[in-house]
């Protein structure tokens, strides 16, 4: 069990988040139209997973703003923003936003994959959704950079988790 703060305050997280060399653990999440995206489903990807609360928070929303003008100047990288936000909520966000080089996936049917990544808030005022993480990986999974942020408010390090991709 790893630990986190929000503004400060300690916040316990379940799970082990996937390191460095590992093979990423499968899963399934809504996306658009309800559909159910699988990690499998992009085989052949190299991926960027932004997991977060809520769109509906600054720094959230920051991430995604961030890793969408990012996202276009990588080659066969798909950029999946994760977070418990229903896939309407996400939809409406990017397309206020204009965003259109991430795609958002939701928590809703998927809550193993909270624990599976080691991102499950399991105490404090936001138990229940994830921590702020980015992990990235190559076209067969593999683990390329983990980053379980230290505190919820605070950004991930964009250039570190871009840099796994060069």
């Amino acid at each position: 069990m790893a630990q986190v703060t929000l503004r400060g305050n300690p916040v316990q997280v379940d799970g082990q988040l996937p390191q460095v060399g590992q093979q990423a653990p499968a899963f399934t999440l809504v996306g658009a139209g309800l559909a159910d995206v699988s990690l499998s489903s992009l085989a052949g990807k190299r991926k960027v997973l932004n997991i977060f609360p809520s769109v509906d928070t600054p720094t959230c929303a920051t991430s995604v703003r961030k890793f969408n003008a990012e996202a276009s100047k990588l080659a066969n990288t798909a950029v999946l923003c994760i977070s418990a936000d229903l896939p309407f909520a996400q939809a409406r966000f990017c397309g206020a936003e204009g965003l259109e080089n991430v795609q958002n996936l939701s928590t809703m049917r998927g809550a193993e994959f909270l624990k599976n990544y080691g991102v499950a808030l399991s105490s404090g005022p936001l138990a229940g959704v994830s921590a702020r993480a980015v992990v990235v990986l190559d076209e067969n999974d593999k683990v390329l950079h983990s980053e379980l942020v230290g505190e919820i408010a605070d950004e991930p390090n964009y250039e570190a988790a871009l840099a796994a991709l060069k």
